[in-house]
């Protein structure tokens, strides 16, 4: 990634700001905003700040609230998930425990993973889940024999229109939805970059299609009318847990180093837009559901979204 070059002496002040935030934050803006590898900086993410926060909570049976997924925001799999966000070391033998005690027991027989405590009743996998489980498991490196049933289980639920959809394998999805397409294409990308090798030409030419039936809807807009599809959308929220917003999406492109799009142009107005004039970006709103702690206030200047904010921004302008 190129470095990030302020243009203004207000984004200038913003590197300092950015680095009084979490260990975590921390981290990030060296390596995506300045270049700087700080191997030391990440292994503290561990054992302050945001990061210890989270794995303090870590039950002595190996997981996060009442298990695998409740209650939402605390339990085994968005715990999971905000660690990997954070960046934390995927070195940590303890987290790689608690996600194969998702991979071995909650498989459904489609292969996927299923978020049901009776597999019986409810006998079919999430695709959203599928998705962030992959994501999640290839950062923390977890054997390729654990993700191969998953793998083929996304594979098989790839929609005509080149997206996904929760719902498709529990009838009625006629159309791909942004939700699980986001979250499928993260799984694929951290599958990519750990190199693993199971069906990955599958994977990538699928990612390819589902990038375009993103673009397709210029982000957040319905390809028929040019309407938003639903304003949540273009709401800047952190964490994101499963649902979509165009932030997330921007950053899933620049971390998949797909370059810019005219497409893509309606969303980033929108997030310029969003710049407060500080040079910050707000969290706007947040997931109604129980947290572990609040990371950042509503309302208030957000690093986090500062910080991904930018280093699209900087992606994009550059490859122009």
């Amino acid at each position: 990634m190129p470095q990030f070059q302020p243009n203004t002496p207000l984004e200038k002040e913003l590197i300092p700001w950015l680095l009084e935030g979490d260990v975590s934050i921390q981290y990030q803006v060296n390596r995506d905003l300045l270049n700087v590898t700080n191997p030391k900086l990440r292994e503290r993410i561990a054992t302050e700040g945001w990061g210890a926060k989270l794995l303090s909570a870590r039950k002595a049976e190996g997981h996060w609230g009442r298990g695998f997924y409740q209650p939402k925001w605390i339990s085994s799999h968005y715990s999971l998930l905000d660690l990997k966000y954070l960046n934390i070391s995927p070195a940590i033998s303890e987290i790689k425990e608690s996600v194969l005690q998702i991979a071995h027991n909650h498989k459904s027989e489609d292969g996927g993973i299923n978020p049901h405590r009776d597999h019986r009743g409810n006998p079919v996998s999430d695709m959203c889940i599928n998705g962030m489980f992959l994501d999640y498991a290839c950062y923390f490196k977890v054997d390729e024999s654990e993700l191969k049933s998953v793998v083929d289980c996304i594979i098989g639920h790839q929609m005509p229109d080149g997206g996904f959809n929760c719902r498709i394998n529990r009838g009625g999805a006629v159309h791909s939805s942004l939700h699980t397409t986001i979250s499928v294409l993260e799984g694929i990308l951290e599958y990519t970059k750990k190199n693993y090798t199971y069906r990955s030409d599958e994977l990538e030419k699928i990612a390819a299609e589902a990038r375009k039936f993103i673009l397709l809807h210029r982000l957040y807009k319905s390809d028929k009318t040019g309407e938003i599809i639903n304003k949540k959308f273009i709401m800047l929220s952190y964490p994101s847990r499963w649902f979509y917003n165009i932030l997330r999406a921007l950053d899933y492109f620049q971390a998949a180093g797909v370059g810019y799009d005219p497409r893509m142009q309606d969303a980033l107005d929108v997030l310029m837009k969003k710049r407060r004039k500080d040079g910050t970006w707000p969290v706007q709103a947040k997931h109604a559901g129980k947290v572990h702690f609040d990371m950042e206030k509503t309302g208030g200047p957000s690093r986090w979204n500062t910080l991904r904010a930018l280093r699209v921004l900087n992606h994009f302008e550059n490859r122009k």
